[in-house]
Formats: C-alpha cells, sequence, structure tokens
C-alpha cells in the first residue's frame, strides 16, 4: 500500500512539474500570435510570427549536447534537477518581455523582430535544457512497468495546464489591452517556478562523487563541448541502427501528427464555412480523446505487461486512419465526419504518446540517460519544426496560389499526412528494444572512443 502511494505521490508531482511547460506553449500559440497578427494596428506579418513559433522547434536539437552536459557535470551532485530549475527560471522571464515584443511586431518595427528572434531563440534553448532534463529525471525514477501510467499523466497534465492557461487569459484579458496582457504574462514565472519547484525537488537522488567517476569512465573520452557531442550523437547514428530508426521513427510520426495542428481550423472555415466558434472545438474533441486514451491506457499498462512498441502502433494506425477519413471528408464535403475522425485521432494520440515517449525511455544507456533523450528529444523537435513548414508551405503551394480549390488541396494535404504515418509504423516494426538493450555500455563506448579518435 505504501509502495502505491509513494507511485502516486511520484507521479502527480512529476506532473507538476510540467504544468509550466504547458502553460507557456499555451500562451505563444494561442495569445501571442493572436495579438501580434489581429490585435495591434496595422498588423505583424504573418509568416513572421508563425516562423518564430516554430523557431524554437529546430532549436531542439541542442537537446543532445544539454543531455550530455547534464550526464557528465553534475550540479551539487544532482544531474537533473538544475538544470530544470535554470531552464524553468530563464524560459519564464522571456514572457516579461513579450507583451511589448507584440507591441512592436504589431506596428512591423524591424528591430522589434530582431528582438522577438533573439527572445524566441533564447527560450527554444532553455525548453531543448528543460525538456531533455525532464524526460531523462522521468527514465531515471521510473522502471518499465509504472513508465506508461507515468508518461500518460505528465502528458495529461501538459495538456490540461494549456487548458487552464487558456482559460486565465479569458479572464485577465477578456479583450486585447496592452495593460492586461502585461498582468497575464507577468504571472508566468510565477506560475513557471512554483509549479516546478514543487514538482522536482527531493525526487532525485544524489550521485555520488564515486558514482559520477565510475559513469564517467565507461564513456568516452570526449570534452562537452557542443561540436564534441554532437559528434558522439553523429557516431551513434551511423553505426547503430536502432538509434538511428527509432530517431527517424520518431521525427516522421511526430511530423505526421502534427502537420494537422496549424492548418485544421481554417480548413473547416474554408471548406466547411464553420464558423471560429465551431472550428475552435475541433480541438477540443481530439484533446479530449487524448486525455482520455492517455489515463487509460497509463493505468492498463501499469497493470498488465503490454509492450510499448504495441501501444505506440496502435495509436499510429488510430492516427493515420483518422487523418484517411479527415481527407475523405474535404473530398466529399462531408463535415459530419469531422468530430468522431478527431476524436479516434485523439485515442490514438494518447497511445502513440505513451507507447512512443515510454520507448523513448526504454532506450537509453546508464550514465548517458541525458544523450539518448536529447537524440530523441532532437527528433521530436525536428518533426513538429518540419510540420509547421510542410502545413504552410502545401497550404500556399496549392492553395493559395489557386493550383487546386481548398476542399482538394486540403484533402490531399491531410492524405499526405496519413501517408507519414503509415511510413512511420513501417519504421517502428524493425525498432527492438531488447536489441538496443543488447549493446552493452563498453559495446558502445568502444564504438564511440573509435569514431572520437578518427
Amino acid at each position: 500500500m505504501m509502495g502505491v502511494l509513494r507511485l502516486v505521490i511520484l507521479t502527480l508531482r512529476l506532473a507538476i512539474s510540467r504544468f509550466g511547460a504547458g502553460w507557456m506553449f499555451a500562451l505563444l500559440t494561442f495569445n501571442f500570435n493572436r495579438v501580434a497578427i489581429a490585435d495591434i494596428h496595422p498588423g505583424a506579418i504573418a509568416i513572421v510570427v508563425t516562423s518564430l513559433l516554430g523557431l524554437h522547434q529546430f532549436i531542439s536539437f541542442t537537446q543532445v549536447y544539454w543531455g550530455r552536459l547534464a550526464d557528465r557535470n553534475p550540479i551539487w551532485g544532482y544531474r537533473r534537477t538544475p538544470y530544470i530549475i535554470l531552464s524553468s527560471l530563464g524560459a519564464s522571464l522571456v514572457f516579461l518581455f513579450l507583451p511589448y515584443i507584440a507591441i512592436g511586431l504589431g506596428q512591423r518595427e524591424a528591430f522589434a523582430m530582431v528582438e522577438a528572434y533573439a527572445l524566441i531563440i533564447f527560450f527554444g534553448l532553455m525548453m531543448a535544457m528543460n525538456g531533455s532534463s525532464s524526460n531523462s529525471l522521468i527514465a531515471e525514477v521510473t522502471d518499465e512497468k509504472t513508465r506508461g501510467m507515468v508518461v500518460s499523466v505528465v502528458w495529461a497534465m501538459i495538456i490540461l495546464s494549456g487548458i487552464i492557461s487558456a482559460g486565465v487569459s479569458r479572464v485577465i484579458m477578456p479583450v486585447y489591452t496592452h495593460e492586461a496582457m502585461v498582468q497575464l504574462y507577468n504571472l508566468t514565472p510565477w506560475v513557471v517556478m512554483i509549479t516546478t519547484l514543487i514538482g522536482i525537488l527531493g525526487i532525485e537522488r544524489r550521485v555520488t562523487k564515486e558514482e559520477h567517476a565510475r559513469l564517467l569512465a565507461a564513456q568516452p573520452k570526449e570534452n562537452d563541448s557542443p561540436l564534441g557531442t554532437f559528434r558522439v550523437a553523429r557516431s551513434l547514428m551511423r553505426t547503430n541502427r536502432q538509434v538511428r530508426g527509432f530517431a527517424l521513427f520518431v521525427l516522421l510520426a511526430i511530423m505526421g501528427i502534427f502537420l494537422q495542428d496549424a492548418i485544421l481550423e481554417p480548413f473547416g472555415a474554408q471548406v466547411f464555412g464553420k464558423p471560429q466558434a465551431e472550428t475552435a472545438a475541433y480541438q477540443q474533441y481530439w484533446g479530449a480523446g487524448a486525455l482520455l486514451s492517455m489515463l487509460t491506457i497509463g493505468i492498463i499498462s501499469s497493470i498488465f505487461p503490454i509492450a510499448k512498441k504495441t501501444i505506440a502502433t496502435i495509436g499510429s494506425f488510430a492516427i493515420a486512419g483518422s487523418l484517411a477519413v479527415i481527407s475523405v471528408a474535404g473530398f466529399t464535403y462531408q463535415p459530419e465526419l469531422m468530430n468522431p475522425a478527431l476524436f479516434v485521432m485523439g485515442l490514438g494520440i494518447g497511445f502513440f504518446n505513451v507507447g512512443a515517449l515510454s520507448m523513448m525511455m526504454e532506450m537509453t544507456v546508464e550514465g548517458q540517460t541525458g544523450l539518448y533523450m536529447g537524440i530523441w528529444g532532437m527528433a521530436q523537435g525536428l518533426g513538429n519544426g518540419f510540420a509547421n513548414i510542410f502545413s504552410g508551405g502545401l497550404v500556399t503551394g496549392l492553395i493559395q496560389t489557386n493550383l487546386l480549390s481548398a476542399s482538394v488541396g486540403y484533402s490531399l494535404i491531410f492524405a499526405f499526412e496519413a501517408v507519414v504515418m503509415v511510413m512511420a509504423i513501417g519504421i517502428l516494426r524493425g525498432i527492438s528494444v531488447q536489441e538496443f538493450k543488447g549493446l552493452s555500455q563498453n559495446d558502445i563506448g568502444t564504438v564511440l572512443a573509435m569514431e572520437t579518435a578518427n
């Protein structure tokens, strides 16, 4: 009984520690972009704002560096906690400046654009450190049996925190005023830091100098510079088929899932003529499905030994199928298919999140957890970044150029997403956690040391 209670408390604290991430991403994607583009005259150039929102995803490649830096350089004996705290503080402080940046962007000031890109690059670096460290901490304090449930609750909290953030913003800023936006954004450091500290303080076990020396001795003699770390990651990608394949699976699957994210509401408006209130419900349908499936499969996987690869595969098939239905709905003008398809897509996303994220945490090696989580995080971020580029590029190239009608163009885009998901499933079939685990620490160290010597 005490063991169950400790697991529940651990799970809730890990989930609370990620509340701030969902809060910040929600403010950026649902509030900041609208204010800059629509609420400040004459309005920001849309491509500037959308590229800003996608920029931090491409910076996620630095997760590899942050992960290995934390592996090799504990602060006061802790390899995760200090990095999570520092990155949470750094990322949250960016929001103190964004209300003023929004005014400059809305007035199309060149210097404001430079400031905005500098701030978002810094935000991306901090969130890369935060994501790598947080995922590594979860991997290190959970086991294979409990990991699925913990991951599902953590991701449910991220989704819920975004919903709460949107609700708070509606209360504080029902209509845009600069004063209300400043008040809302000034809350962010407090929200992020309070939830972070409540969530993680005391969870991580301190590593003694002897333990750390033993872990370092088993790693290749490579310096901690970004270039050295990326050489190590490149070596793993080149010499280990499992690492290369799983990274490609994560990239393609994330791109396939989130390519619809930025175009779903315009699709509903341009093809079905839906008002904003009805297209806004699209997010609610797939979000509800994701929350339901994550919590359900998290509980089931903690009771029954279901392979995480199986969970991820089921989720990927559900996503591919629902995207195909959405494609058909647009092509044949059947708007009544949308809500059921989106709910099923959400169910699939929930399964995918639990299965794929648990696999990421299983596919690590002792002493190099941060490095591997950095590689998987890099693939995840690049997938999100490419999704932003492809979604906007395909809409512009196929529809806004009048090459195709909105109905046909969007249908082809959703069909393309479904194909990407099927490709990801094909790659996942060849991934084996057992084969990956078969490479011992010394085997990997030898390979990397040989690569470094070249």
